[in-house]
């Protein structure tokens, strides 16, 4: 015989995962999560499997992923299927934007390097100019 857990109050359900109740309605508002109904006093009820939901939500967004990226892998999910060949491929493009970034930055850091390291006097006519040293290109 299969014990059938009991639906779980929006309150228990933020107290048990550390998410507000505020972000539980959007997530349920943006389709990340479904809820089973509401009680006589309106309050939502969900799943016991919501809390699983939550902690794949909350650690998604910790690697970088957007809610509609971590929508789209639990609507894989909810079709029958596991995402992670999907999750790998949108993870793989996050290391190469990674990458591209530090690439930029490294280029950045060397101009602002050579800036402050050929750092001038003031100029004796400072009316006409802001920074002489960041204006010349």
């Amino acid at each position: 015989m299969l014990v059938q857990e009991q639906p779980k109050l929006i309150g228990h359900v933020a107290k048990s995962s550390g998410v507000p109740i505020k972000t539980i309605r959007y997530y349920e508002e943006l389709g990340l999560l479904k809820s089973l109904g509401r009680t006589e006093g309106g309050f939502r009820l969900f799943n016991s499997d919501v809390l699983a939901r939550l902690n794949f939500i909350k650690r998604a967004q910790s690697l970088g992923l957007t809610l509609s990226e971590i929508k789209n892998f639990l609507d894989v999910h909810d079709g029958g299927e596991l995402p992670c060949i999907h999750i790998k491929a949108k993870l793989q493009d996050k290391i190469a934007a990674i990458d591209e970034q530090i690439q930029q930055l490294l280029i950045l850091r060397q101009e602002l390097s050579g800036l402050v390291s050929g750092w001038e006097t003031i100029p004796e006519n400072p009316e006409q100019t802001i920074c002489p040293i960041i204006e010349r290109n």
